[in-house]
């Protein structure tokens, strides 16, 4: 039984109430709804559920309610929904706080893997924008490029396949590998990239790489 509880904030009624009611069916305990950046601080202080769902576009800004959410709630999770394939938005939101960024496309079967994967402590990146994090598409930087370079070609190869979403299992497999070794490399990723998960690895990476 699912006992994960949401809040989902969109100033698009149709919308926020599609996707209540499509994670509510999953067994996903609804407990709250809002369309503004204060009714996702009051919803999360109050409340207090496991994830926020929440958008960027909606009045106060969705990426400006990241901080002072975690002012009252430190512990809260939130995961970006939106459209913005924006670099600056993936960039601000991730590093504001949020533990995950999906895009509206998303179904909803994978939208509740991700909501589970957050509240169970992973972080989530779209895959297309983690691959682009990963390729340096939002920026280079000499520093983190001598990040890179501390990679061995395996590790490397491990990292770009986390960029595409796969999973440590899902890599093992493309690679003809235990799932420990995939686990054993990401240990030694998260290290030299100084990074405390995999989203953080790719952010590190974001500006590793040339254009």
């Amino acid at each position: 039984m699912e006992d994960t509880s949401l809040a989902v904030i969109d100033d698009h009624p149709l919308f926020r109430a599609g996707v209540a009611r499509s994670l509510g069916e999953m067994g996903f305990i609804i407990v709250g709804e809002g369309g503004t950046k204060d009714d996702a601080i009051r919803i999360s202080e109050e409340l207090r559920p496991d994830v926020i769902l929440m958008d960027i576009s909606m009045p106060g800004g969705g990426i400006d309610a990241i901080p002072l959410i975690l002012d009252r709630v430190p512990n809260q999770k939130i995961v970006m929904l939106t459209v913005s394939e924006a670099s600056d938005d993936v960039s601000k939101a991730l590093s504001s706080g949020a533990k995950g960024y999906a895009l509206k496309g998303v179904g909803s079967k994978a939208l509740a893997d991700i909501v589970r994967g957050v509240a169970r402590g992973k972080c989530y990146v779209a895959p297309t924008l983690s691959a682009r994090l990963i390729l340096g598409q939002f920026g280079s930087s000499a520093p983190k490029r001598k990040a890179l370079d501390l990679l061995t070609g395996r590790e490397r190869e491990v990292l770009e396949f986390v960029a595409q979403g796969l999973t440590n299992k899902q890599i093992a497999l493309n690679l003809g590998l235990h799932e420990k070794t995939i686990k054993h490399h990401m240990t030694q990723v998260l290290a030299k990239l100084k990074a405390s998960n995999r989203t953080e690895a790719a952010m590190a990476l974001r500006d590793a790489v040339d254009r």
